[in-house]
């Protein structure tokens, strides 16, 4: 048997198994050359198998393709390094700040014989050489652009991590790094600044307060101003209505008052005309006569004298002196 035959022999039983877990690929690393080319194979293993080759002439990798969560926090019980591990950095307008940042990534089955090449065997290597120092200088620089005030506001910071994420994923994906999402969490400034904002915020609080305190006066006003408006115009409709009923009132007497001056005046033209009708009848011969009677009628049973007055002027007479006289002469009589 020749030498190289032996040699596939010894190689053939000296095969060791390489295994994959369901997330995990593999990379082999050709070391000497014998059946290919030296270095990295370009085939992915893939995951949840098993294969053999020589472990003496091949180095193995396995990669782990599962989500994973790079975590920068000042609370070393949470973040992947012990102590105060959160991102910092300044705001646009100066003011220190640090930041809790959650990277999710993963490493693309794709691009793993790239990463054994050029970053490192495996996926905690990938993470501490590559994936960790890239993600805090980009989310830094896209943070920084940010005045201390816009961190109050929540949108604002969910619109820079979406921002990050693009950076990030522009940067990485070529290195054969997925990433899924930029998650910030809480955010510290100095003790002065919080100071600073604390009471910026409570000043704020107060003047919202007093504005709607304010607003609502200004409507309480509206309403009552409403209110008096509704009394006046029914004390108006009121006035009216009564004004109308005192007119109607008003109509109807004067027009009884009319019809009774209508009615005397019908009586007493009636009249007037029956007195000119019996003035007329009077005028004549017969009136005479009928005056003549009414005068004896109203002198019937009355005693009457008769003085003579001879050449008496009457209107010069004392008509009780000479009565008295008269009624003498007769007693003595």
């Amino acid at each position: 048997m020749s030498r190289l035959a032996l040699l596939l022999s010894l190689l053939a039983v000296g095969c060791a198994p390489h295994s994959t877990d369901s997330t995990e690929i593999g990379v082999r690393v050709a070391k000497v050359g014998l059946f290919e080319g030296k270095g990295v194979v370009p085939d992915v293993y893939l995951p949840g198998a098993t294969y053999f080759f020589p472990p003496i002439i091949n180095d193995w990798y396995v990669f782990d393709t599962a989500l994973q969560n790079l975590v920068m926090t000042r609370d070393s019980n949470t973040g992947d390094r012990s102590g105060d591990d959160a991102l910092q950095f300044k705001t646009i307008d100066g003011n220190d700040i640090n930041v809790d940042v959650t990277v999710a990534w993963g490493i693309d089955p794709m691009k793993a014989s790239y990463l054994v090449q050029f970053v490192g065997p495996n996926t905690a290597a990938v993470r501490e050489r590559l994936v960790r120092p890239v993600s805090r200088t980009v989310i830094r620089d896209v943070l920084n652009e940010l005045p201390s005030e816009q961190y109050y506001d929540a949108q604002i910071r969910f619109k820079k991590a979406e921002e990050a994420a693009a950076v990030l994923e522009h940067y990485l994906a070529p290195e054969g790094i997925i990433i899924k999402q930029v998650l910030l969490g809480e955010h510290k400034f100095n003790d002065r600044y919080e100071q600073i904002i604390r009471d910026k915020k409570v000043a704020e609080q107060d003047a919202s307060r007093l504005s709607s305190e304010t607003e609502a006066a200004r409507e309480q006003m509206r309403r009552e101003l409403e209110v008096a408006k509704g009394q006046v115009q029914q004390t108006i409709e009121t006035a009216r209505g009564a004004a109308s009923k005192r007119q109607i009132s008003a109509d109807a007497v004067y027009f009884e008052r009319e019809r009774q001056a209508l009615a005397i005046l019908s009586e007493r033209s009636n009249r007037a005309q029956g007195i000119a009708e019996k003035a007329k009848a009077l005028a004549g011969s017969g009136g005479r006569n009928l005056v003549k009677l009414e005068v004896a009628e109203s002198l019937k049973d009355k005693h009457i004298i008769f003085v003579p007055t001879g050449g008496m002027d009457l209107r010069t007479t004392d008509m009780n002196q000479l009565l008295q006289t008269y009624g003498m002469v007769q007693a003595t009589k």
